[in-house]
C-alpha cells in the first residue's frame, strides 16, 4: 500500500505552525488510520506524541551540543565499582537532587582517576532531565573574561552562563592559574551562589586554591563553593596509566 500524500493545504499548515516531526510521519500515520479504521483522535494523537517525542529529542542534541562536554561519556560506559567516590555517594549523585537543591559538588584528588568522566556522565543525566548545563575549564574562564572585558560586557556574559542549571569548572589546579582564570572562576561562582548549581573537578583541595589564586580572591572564591556542597575526594593510581601500560590505551598493531 503507497503511503497517502497529504493534501497540500495540511502540509503547509503544518509548516506554519512548526510541527516538522508529525510532519514527517503524517502519510505512514494516515495509512495506517486506513487500514486499521483509526478513531480521528488516534490519528491526532499519533501526530501529536511522535511531535512531543521530535521536540524533546531535537531539545536534548542542542543542549548537549550547548554545553560543550569534552568527550561524550556517559554512565553507560562508567565503572562504579572502579571508581574511589563510595557507592552510597555516587547513587545519592545520581539522583539529581543536590542540583535541584542548588547544591554545589566538588570532586577533588590526582589525576586519571575519573573526576572529569564522573562530571561529564552527571551533566548528560542532569541533560536528559530536561535541565540545561554548561562545562568550562578554567582555561576558558580566563578567555571569557578577556573576551568581554574590552567592551565591559562581562557581567552580561556571566550571567548567560547561569542560566545553566550546572556549570561544570573541569580541571582547577592542573595549570598555573592566570589572574583573568581566577577571576572568571570567582565571578562564575559568585552569581550562581543559591541559584544554580556549579561542579568542580580539581587536583588540589579546595582548601589549597589560594596558591592557585591570590588569597582574597581563593577565600571569596572558597567560601561561597563550599557552603552548600558535596565535597568528594578520589584517590589510588592513574586509571588512564594503568590502561596504558596493559595495552588497553590503543588497538593493537597488525
Amino acid at each position: 500500500m503507497s503511503t497517502p500524500t497529504l493534501p497540500a493545504e495540511v502540509e503547509q499548515l503544518m509548516r506554519q505552525l512548526r510541527l516538522p516531526h508529525a510532519r514527517a510521519v503524517a502519510g505512514d500515520v494516515l495509512a495506517t488510520a486506513r487500514s486499521q479504521r483509526w478513531d480521528p483522535a488516534e490519528v491526532i494523537k499519533a501526530l501529536l506524541t511522535e511531535e512531543a517525542a521530535g521536540r524533546a529529542r531535537s531539545m536534548l542534541t542542542t543542549r548537549r551540543k550547548a554545553a560543550r562536554f569534552p568527550t561524550g561519556k556517559t554512565f553507560d560506559v562508567w565503572d562504579e565499582n572502579a571508581s574511589s567516590i563510595p557507592l552510597p555517594t555516587q547513587h545519592a549523585l545520581r539522583t539529581l537532587e543536590w542540583v535541584g537543591r542548588r547544591e554545589n559538588l566538588v570532586v577533588c584528588g590526582p589525576a586519571g582517576t575519573g573526576k572529569t568522566f564522573f562530571l561529564e556522565a552527571l551533566g548528560h543525566n542532569v541533560i536528559e532531565a530536561g535541565m540545561p548545563v554548561a562545562w568550562f575549564t578554567l582555561e576558558q574562564l580566563g578567555v571569557l573574561v578577556r573576551a568581554h572585558r574590552a567592551d565591559d560586557s562581562l557581567g552580561k556574559a556571566v550571567a548567560k552562563i547561569v542560566r545553566a542549571e550546572l556549570i561544570i569548572v573541569d580541571d582547577v589546579g592542573l595549570l598555573p592559574v592566570g589572574a583573568d582564570a581566577a577571576e572568571g572562576l570567582y565571578r562564575i561562582v559568585e552569581a550562581a551562589y543559591e541559584r544554580r548549581s556549579v561542579a568542580v573537578s580539581s587536583n588540589l583541595h579546595p582548601s589549597g586554591f589560594d596558591e592557585l589564586m591570590p588569597k582574597t580572591l581563593a577565600t571569596a572564591t572558597v567560601d561561597r563553593l563550599l557552603h552548600h556542597a558535596h565535597l568528594c575526594q578520589t584517590s589510588g593510581d592513574s586509571v588512564r596509566l594503568a590502561q596504558a601500560l596493559h595495552g588497553q590505551g590503543v588497538k593493537a598493531l597488525n
